[in-house]
């Protein structure tokens, strides 16, 4: 049984998580989606570092376990945060969402292949429901004139990772505190990123920047690399592993709602039913108690 603060917890998460797709793609009509990723990414982990070292968490980690910290960033951060930030330029923010959140699934299919996890009947029938899932957003992208598949590559792609990088989190064996883990990762990734964006982006004009973007830039900052990361934490350390997992079910509901309001999307009936499918495979695979790593910031 969740208490008040759980449930308002868990509603201001799913609020903060879910509005920030669509805060992320208003953001890329004034800049480019690495610049963007990198400088969210490092104030918030900053943001977030001297937080919780007042709080007194050990910070520094152990000579051996740079190694693994940054073997760990290469799919949690880089892989989904680059991907992901590419796949939101190219698809409708909710309709990003939605792909993104099949994460569980790719989760639970290589933990079977890599590690001898058993597929129950369950994990079919979320695997049935994905397909389903990405064959309309794929079918609605095709008959467009204009339409992305490459969109869908990509979120499917920052899934994969996502998922790869939540079983590698999962598996390793660090003294720090997995939300410590978590705001180191995050540095690391966002110097890699800012190295790309300088080379590969043409430099931003902040100068130019509207109101908007600046508001937008600061949401990114404050709540989802900030508030959302520790209220997350908070709630993987006093719920059970299931219910707090199950709690980012909402997100893609969230995030395509909001984004009516904040970019003027219009949601297709492939859209909601995509959603109702990825909703009914997330369910279906974390329903039961299971045993999850945190998962990291969107």
């Amino acid at each position: 049984m969740l208490n008040r603060k759980q449930i308002w917890g868990l509603l201001a998460l799913t609020l903060m998580w879910g509005v920030n797709w669509p805060m992320m793609k208003l953001s890329l009509h004034e800049t480019t989606p690495l610049m963007f990723r990198a400088s969210t990414m490092m104030l918030g982990a900053g943001w977030l570092f001297f937080y919780v070292a007042r709080k007194g968490e050990r910070m520094w980690p152990a000579r051996g376990e740079w190694s693994v910290i940054g073997l760990l960033a290469l799919p949690n951060v880089l892989g989904w945060h680059t991907l992901s930030i590419f796949g939101v330029q190219e698809l409708a923010s909710g309709r990003a969402a939605i792909l993104g959140f099949t994460m569980p699934i790719f989760t639970v299919l290589l933990g079977a292949a890599f590690f001898g996890e058993r597929i129950t009947p369950r994990v079919r029938l979320a695997v049935v429901c994905v397909a389903l899932a990405i064959a309309l957003l794929l079918w609605h992208e095709i008959a467009r004139l204009r339409g992305s598949p490459a969109g869908i590559a990509w979120m499917l792609g920052a899934a994969f990772f996502w998922g790869l990088g939540t079983l590698m989190f999962r598996r390793s064996h660090l003294t720090l505190s997995p939300l410590v883990i978590t705001v180191w990762m995050l540095l690391l990734g966002s110097v890699v990123l800012t190295v790309l964006a300088v080379a590969l982006e043409p430099w931003p004009q902040p100068q130019h920047f509207s109101l908007i973007m600046w508001i937008s830039l600061a949401y990114g900052v404050v709540f989802n690399y900030g508030f959302g990361q520790l209220i997350w934490f908070g709630m993987a350390r006093t719920l059970p592993p299931g219910t707090s997992a199950m709690s980012i079910m909402a997100v893609p509901l969230v995030g395509t709602l909001s984004a009516t309001v904040i970019v003027g999307e219009t949601p297709h009936w492939q859209d909601w039913l995509a959603m109702g499918f990825v909703m009914v495979a997330i369910a279906s695979v974390l329903w039961p108690s299971r045993t999850a790593a945190p998962i990291a910031a969107q």
